[in-house]
């Protein structure tokens, strides 16, 4: 899957070894699931390196989240569009491409693994003390901002101003969606589908 993909990215092996190290690093973090670290995979992949354009990174998010399966999958798109951007068509952009998505999956994948493992062990041991109660209420305020930031970005790429009203406010009610009611997150997608279909949005 590649969209509008940039001239040929030149990735040295430093810069294979820097993403990896990239995703380690991000793993840690991803207290929301990996979408909640969208925002920084833009600045980093999009912004900073220019190993992705706009709409490689947005097509990888919203195929994946349209997919069944686990939400991380758009870290194998990710992974996947820079080999491709990196190698070329033909065969070295595919296996560039399968380089890129186990660079990526295994940097975003093996911090976290472990780590859940382990704290998962901890806290069902304590799972009485305070502290950890208190720390299970304490990350839901941070898992939603970081929501609210992923749809910042995906929706400020198609426009920092109020020019296109219309995906703001279908943004904006999506979030009040998910937030108030128990909604299908498919009826959304497939609504915003519908959206986009007939050029509403």
């Amino acid at each position: 899957m590649t969209t509008a993909a940039p001239a040929i990215v030149a990735l040295s092996s430093w810069d294979w070894l820097q993403l990896f190290l990239y995703y380690l690093s991000l793993s840690l973090l991803a207290v929301g699931g990996a979408i909640s670290t969208a925002p920084d995979m833009h600045r980093f992949l999009v912004e900073r390196n220019a190993w992705l354009t706009d709409p490689q990174f947005n097509a990888s998010i919203a195929i994946a989240q349209a997919a069944p399966g686990p939400n991380v999958l758009f870290i194998a798109l990710l992974g996947w569009n820079i080999g491709i951007n990196a190698g070329g068509p033909g065969a070295a952009g595919w296996a560039l491409g399968l380089l890129g998505i186990l660079v990526c999956m295994v940097g975003v994948m093996l911090p976290s693994s472990l780590l859940t493992w382990q704290a998962t062990r901890w806290g069902h041991r304590n799972r009485n003390r305070r502290s950890v109660r208190a720390f299970k209420q304490g990350m839901a305020p941070v898992v939603i901002g970081l929501l609210l930031a992923t749809a910042w970005v995906l929706t400020r790429a198609h426009g920092a101003e109020m020019v296109n009203w219309p995906l703001w406010a279908i943004t904006a009610a999506t979030t009040l969606l998910v937030w108030r009611t128990k909604l299908h997150l498919l009826w959304m997608l497939g609504a915003g589908a519908v959206a986009g279909g007939m050029g509403w949005i």
